[in-house]
């Protein structure tokens, strides 16, 4: 249903939140007027205990089409985002096949998302092994930047870098002003940690060491100071690595940090041995390291939250009979990350205009995608319509992810998304329609 406007008591601009009418044109916010400002057209009322945001930009999402589509694919993962409230999406060259490592492996993904899309979708290219010459093209080609392992991906088809091929892979991203986008643990330190069969959580903990992740974050600082380039790291979980964070930014290097919905909501101590829906990498670690997380985003050390939407089948969950050195590594939350931080935050008496800001602004920000995740004329009019007065009981059968399975099964949240509106499009969540959504493209 296409909306002339959104009206509602709370409205989120220029992070605060105003009685406003957002009139929509043409797909694009053509004014912010006064709650009582007279619309023709079509105008959707947001209740009173509703606040309306940007739509979340989500940076970091595996969708797996082609080759995977059994994992997720196009249409379950943008009709997911669109009812929790992301609008746009970028997705990650793995675990799709081909991945999107050559010109090649980005037509067979763009071909396979045509009309398939509820919501806007972009593509990161990826950094493997032998593919220097290949990163300017998908530049060219309109790729958000380029993803790369400093480990073992878990997949075959994307391998790791060592350092100098990740030197010589950041080199070449330098060279035309390039991102580069890093799976921070390091190989050595993980080949040295125990890992042996268990169903237990404190085992695979153990098995991905904090040392993992400060040894490969020291790798991605030295690599920028040595280049000059952009980069970026990815679902940070452990806090020990805030410092060194923090100093590089100082010096000024030009670095980003992310993290995600769960290592902001779980620790480890409360996780049950053999519950896979839990395995990710790196792990969900304790307590007092999640709270600290959530320092590191009050303080601007850490700058985004994305959902690292990772799913897989049943089977590829479950293997090992409760092994979780066996099971495939990825948290479902694309439906209900927004939520869940939100929840999280106000507990924590965080405003949810900071959550707006780590999950849409500085999201769209970090990407180039400046119309969008925010509410100012000339945006994309993409809202999120997020009410506190209605409760969000999450039943994992009842999601829209392809597979049933989600970290968050069971949990109960006081307030949820209940509209998105992609491009002034209002998205009706009994009557999805797949097709309006689009394919995005780099814009510099």
């Amino acid at each position: 249903m296409r909306v002339d406007a959104v009206r509602a008591r709370k409205v989120l601009v220029d992070q605060t939140f105003v009685p406003a009418t957002v009139t929509v044109r043409h797909g694009t916010i053509s004014g912010v007027e006064p709650y009582e400002h007279d619309v023709d057209g079509m105008v959707l009322h947001a209740p009173d205990t509703a606040y309306v945001v940007p739509g979340i930009v989500d940076t970091h999402v595996h969708i797996n089409e082609p080759g995977r589509t059994e994992w997720e694919g196009f249409v379950s993962a943008t009709e997911a985002a669109a009812l929790g409230g992301a609008t746009t999406l970028i997705d990650m060259p793995l675990n799709s096949i081909p991945p999107t490592t050559t010109m090649e492996g980005l037509r067979v993904k763009q071909q396979a998302a045509l009309g398939e899309l509820m919501v806007d979708v972009g593509f990161w290219g990826g950094a493997v092994p032998g593919n220097v010459a290949d990163l300017l093209p998908l530049w060219e080609a309109g790729v958000f930047g380029f993803k790369c392992f400093l480990a073992p991906s878990g997949v075959d088809e994307f391998p790791p870098l060592d350092p100098a091929q990740f030197l010589a892979a950041l080199t070449e991203v330098a060279r035309f002003d390039g991102l580069m986008i890093v799976h921070a643990e390091d190989a050595r330190v993980l080949a040295e940690a125990p890992a042996t069969p268990s169903r237990a959580y404190a085992d695979f903990v153990r098995s991905r060491p904090h040392e993992a992740e400060l040894a490969a974050i020291r790798q991605v600082i030295d690599g920028a100071r040595e280049t000059g380039a952009r980069v970026h790291v990815l679902h940070l979980s452990s806090a020990r690595a805030l410092d060194l964070i923090a100093d590089a930014k100082a010096e000024g290097l030009r670095l980003t940090v992310e993290t995600c919905p769960h290592y902001l909501c779980f620790a480890a101590e409360t996780i049950p041995d053999a519950a896979s829906q839990f395995k990710c990498c790196p792990p969900i670690r304790d307590g007092g390291n999640r709270e600290e997380l959530w320092q590191a985003l009050r303080a601007g050390v850490i700058d985004t939250v994305v959902s690292d939407h990772s799913p897989a089948t049943a089977e590829e969950k479950n293997r090992g009979g409760g092994d979780l050195q066996q099971a495939w590594g990825g948290v479902s939350g694309l439906q209900v990350g927004f939520s869940a931080v939100a929840a999280e935050a106000r507990r924590r008496n965080i405003p949810l205009s900071s959550v707006s800001r780590w999950m849409s602004t500085n999201t769209a920000d970090q990407v180039g995608l400046t119309s969008k995740g925010r509410i100012a004329v000339g945006a994309d009019a993409d809202l999120a319509v997020y009410d506190t007065g209605v409760d969000f009981r999450i039943e994992a059968t009842r999601l829209a992810h392809r597979n049933p399975i989600s970290a968050y099964d069971g949990l109960r949240y006081g307030g949820r998304v209940t509209r998105s509106v992609v491009r002034g499009n209002a998205i009706d969540v009994e009557r999805p329609d797949h097709g309006w959504g689009r394919q995005l493209r780099r814009l510099s």
